[in-house]
C-alpha cells in the first residue's frame, strides 16, 4: 500500500483539468467542419457534394453545416481545391433547435447527477468514448456525475445509436420510467439524424422519433470531453454551443 502511496505522489494528478481548464492535449477532438464561405457558388456547389450524409448545404457562396448529419470523415477538409474550414473545439452540445425549452435541471442536480446509457443500436464508437467517462483520466465522479443502470434512478438518459426498430419501445419504456425532472441527451450523429443509417428499413432518423430530446451531442463519435461538456450543459454548469 505504501508503494502506492508514494508512486501516486510521485506523479501527481493525472485526471483532465477540464472544466476548470481547455484540454489543449493532441488527439482530444476530431473537431467538426465549419460553415465556410467560397470565392463562387460553383465552389459551394462542389464542396457540399463531397459530403456523404447530406451535412453541407450550399447557399450561393456559403456551405453551410448541419453538425447532426456530420459523420467526421473530413471529406471536405482534405479535398483538392475549395475546402470547408475545421474547428477543433469539443464544446458542441447544444439544444436541437434555438426556440426549444429550457433545458438545465435545478440546481440540486448541479452536484450529483445519475446518467442511464441506452444502447439504441449503436456501432460500438460513441458506447466506447462513454465507457472512458469512468477512467481515471476524465473520472467523471469527481464532476458529482454517476452511471446508473436503472431508468427509475435516472436523471439524464444518454441515447447512442440510430434507434433501431426494435429498439424504439425499449427507448420509451425507459424514458416514461424516469423520474420528473428528466432530459435525454441524443450522443452522436446517429441518435440526432439516423446518421449513415438514416431511412433504412432496420432505423429511423434519430431518437427523437421515440421521446423528446433535450440536447445533442455532434460527432461520429463524439470525444469523452465532448460528452462531459453536455453533462455540463444539463445541470446548467457549462453553457451549450448555439444550435447550428
Amino acid at each position: 500500500m505504501s508503494n502506492w502511496v508514494l508512486r501516486g505522489l510521485r506523479t501527481g494528478i493525472k485526471s483532465t483539468r477540464y472544466p476548470r481548464s481547455l484540454e489543449r492535449a493532441p488527439g482530444t477532438t476530431p473537431g467538426l467542419p465549419a460553415s465556410t464561405t467560397l470565392g463562387s457558388a460553383a465552389d459551394a456547389e462542389a464542396l457540399a457534394s463531397v459530403c456523404p450524409t447530406r451535412a453541407l448545404q450550399s447557399l450561393e457562396q456559403e456551405v453551410r453545416v448541419d453538425d447532426g448529419r456530420c459523420v467526421n470523415c473530413r471529406r471536405c477538409e482534405r479535398r483538392a481545391g475549395a475546402r470547408a474550414d475545421w474547428r477543433d473545439d469539443f464544446e458542441w452540445a447544444h439544444a436541437p433547435t434555438p426556440d426549444g425549452p429550457t433545458l438545465e435541471l435545478p440546481a440540486a442536480f448541479a452536484g450529483s447527477l445519475h446518467v442511464l446509457v441506452v444502447d439504441a443500436g449503436d456501432c460500438g464508437a460513441c458506447l466506447s468514448e462513454l465507457a472512458q467517462l469512468s477512467g481515471p483520466y476524465y473520472n467523471m465522479q469527481r464532476l458529482g456525475l454517476f452511471i446508473t443502470p436503472s431508468p427509475r434512478h435516472a436523471d439524464v438518459m444518454v441515447v447512442v445509436g440510430p434507434l433501431t426498430v426494435n429498439m424504439r419501445d425499449g427507448v420509451r419504456r425507459c424514458y416514461e420510467a424516469m423520474p420528473e425532472p428528466r432530459r435525454v441527451v441524443a450522443v452522436g450523429a446517429c441518435a440526432i439524424s439516423g446518421g449513415v443509417f438514416a431511412g433504412s428499413f432496420a432505423a429511423g432518423d434519430g431518437v427523437a422519433g421515440a421521446v423528446p430530446v433535450d440536447l445533442v451531442v455532434p460527432g461520429c463519435p463524439p470525444p469523452p470531453l465532448a460528452l462531459l461538456h453536455a453533462l455540463l450543459v444539463v445541470t446548467g454548469r457549462a453553457a451549450g454551443a448555439a444550435p447550428r
